[in-house]
């Protein structure tokens, strides 16, 4: 258990300074990657929420019972889908911001 806290404390300082330490002409390509990490997070946690079979396990023990992991991995799909939402609509901003602005007119 230390040993996954210890990973996970880990990785928040290296993601802190790695987004801290991009450029901002950068930025909307780490937001696209940051939306494909966490698409990969919505599949792990929808195989835990299901207890879909993996490698090695009988098909006939998925669906038995709602326990802990299945609790935890409702709340990482819901989060995550949240995070991807966001993070699609903070990139489309980002891109408005590199589209010329259209003129208009004086007079008619």
């Amino acid at each position: 258990m230390i040993e996954t806290i210890t990973i996970f404390v880990l990785a928040i300082f290296v993601g802190y300074y790695v987004v801290w330490g991009v450029t901002p002409a950068l930025h909307t390509p780490l937001m696209a990657v940051t939306n494909a990490l966490s698409s990969i997070v919505i599949v792990g946690a929808m195989i835990q929420t299901t207890g879909l079979p993996m490698l090695g396990v009988e098909a006939n023990v998925a669906f038995q019972s709602i326990n802990t992991v299945s609790i935890l991995g409702a709340v990482a799909v819901f989060l995550a889908s949240i995070n991807i939402f966001g993070g699609f609509a903070v990139t489309a901003r980002m891109l408005e911001m590199f589209k010329p602005k259209a003129k208009k007119k004086e007079g008619a």
